[in-house]
C-alpha cells in the first residue's frame, strides 16, 4: 500500500521504512520509462528546489537540476559563496526564511548536522545530496540498479573494499534495510561510524540478513554478488592521499581479487573513480561493471524522491 511521503525530509536510508524505499524505486521505474518514451511527467509543476552546495559536484548537480526540469519545476543553485549559511546568518534563520521562498531543499556539504538543522528548522523537505556521514541518494539509486539487473535484493551479497566512509555508511544502512548481506573490508583506522554499524545489524537481524566489518578483502568478496568500491581520499581529504594510499593498495579492485566473486557480480562505484588506485580499467570497463548505469539512475530516483516528498 503506498504511503504518503509528502513533506517529509530524506537525510538517511535508516529514517525510511521498507515501504518507502520500495515506493521509491516502484516509482523511479515509471519516471525512467517515461523518460524513454517521451512521455510528460511534470508532477512539480511551478515548484522550486533550492540546490545548495558547498562541496561541488558533476552528478549531483547535473542529476538534480535535469530532475527538477524534467518534473516541471525550477533549480535555484547556489555555491559555496552565494549563502550566509552558517556564516553571517545562523541555520535556523536560513531554514525559515528559505521555507517562505521555497518548496524544497536539496543540500550537498561537509556537516551532516548542517542538514539535520536545516531540516529541524525549516517547513519543506530536505534531500540530502551528501554529507562527510552519508550518501542516501547514491545509494538508494546503487539499489534500484542492482534491482534492475538482479530482479531481487534481499538475500544478495555486496562487498564493499575501501574506506568506511559516507559510501559505506549508507550502504550499510540501505543494505540492511532491504534484507541484502553487506560486509565491508577497511584497514585498521578507516573502519565505518560504530553506531552506523549497530543501526544496520539491528535492521539486518529483523530482515534476516548479515552485516560483517571486516579487513580482509579477499574473504569480503567471496562469493559477491556486487562488489562495489570508492575513492581512498574523498573530497576535504587530498592531504591524506599519499598517506591513505600505503593503507590501501591491498585493496584495490582488479582481476585478482574479483575472482572470488560470483561469475555474474556486478562492479560499481559511485565515481568519480581514480581508475589505477581503488579500481583498474580492466574492471570498470568490463561487462560486469554498471558504473554508467547507477551513474544515469541518480537521475530517476532523485526525481521519484523530490515527486514523492515535494
Amino acid at each position: 500500500m503506498a504511503v504518503s511521503m509528502k513533506g517529509k525530509s530524506l537525510l538517511s536510508i535508516n529514517d525510511l521504512t521498507i515501504e518507502e524505499v520500495y515506493q521509491i524505486f516502484d516509482l523511479s521505474k515509471t519516471l525512467k520509462e517515461k523518460h524513454y518514451t517521451g512521455e510528460p511527467h511534470r508532477l512539480l509543476e511551478g515548484k522550486t528546489l533550492g540546490m545548495i552546495f558547498t562541496k561541488p559536484s558533476t552528478r549531483t548537480r547535473v542529476s538534480f537540476q535535469v530532475g527538477i526540469y524534467h518534473l516541471g519545476g525550477t533549480g535555484l543553485y547556489f555555491g559555496p559563496t552565494d549563502l550566509q549559511l552558517g556564516k553571517s546568518e545562523n541555520i535556523s534563520d536560513t531554514a525559515k526564511v528559505l521555507s517562505r521562498y521555497l518548496d524544497g531543499i536539496m543540500i550537498r556539504t561537509f556537516s551532516h548536522q548542517d542538514v539535520v538543522d536545516l531540516a529541524k528548522y525549516g517547513t519543506i523537505p530536505v534531500i540530502n545530496g551528501l554529507t562527510d556521514l552519508l550518501h542516501p541518494c547514491q545509494v538508494l539509486a546503487d539499489l534500484f540498479t542492482i534491482l534492475e539487473k538482479k530482479r531481487v535484493l534481499k538475500g544478495l551479497k555486496l562487498a564493499y573494499i575501501g574506506d568506511g566512509n559516507n559510501m559505506a555508511h549508507s550502504l550499510l544502512h540501505g543494505c540492511s534495510k532491504v534484507g541484502m548481506d553487506v560486509v565491508i573490508a577497511s584497514p585498521s583506522g578507516y573502519t565505518p561510524d560504530k553506531t552506523i554499524v549497530e543501526n544496520a545489524q539491528k535492521n539486518a537481524a529483523y530482515m534476516g540478513s548479515k552485516v560483517e566489518i571486516i579487513s580482509d578483502p579477499v574473504a569480503a568478496v567471496k562469493d559477491a554478488d556486487i562488489v562495489y568500491t570508492d575513492v581512498w581520499a574523498s573530497m576535504g581529504q587530498e592531504s591524506e592521499a599519499q598517506e591513505r594510499r600505503k593503507h590501501f593498495i591491498q585493496y584495490q579492485i582488479n582481476p585478482e581479487l574479483v575472482k572470488g566473486a560470483k561469475d555474474d557480480y556486478l562492479f560499481m562505484h559511485c565515481l568519480p573513480a581514480h581508475r589505477g588506485d581503488e579500481v583498474v580499467d580492466e574492471i570498470a570497463d568490463s561487462g560486469n561493471s554498471v558504473i554508467f548505469d547507477e551513474a544515469e539512475n541518480r537521475l530517476h530516483v532523485q526525481k521519484a524522491i523530490m515527486a514523492l516528498v515535494m
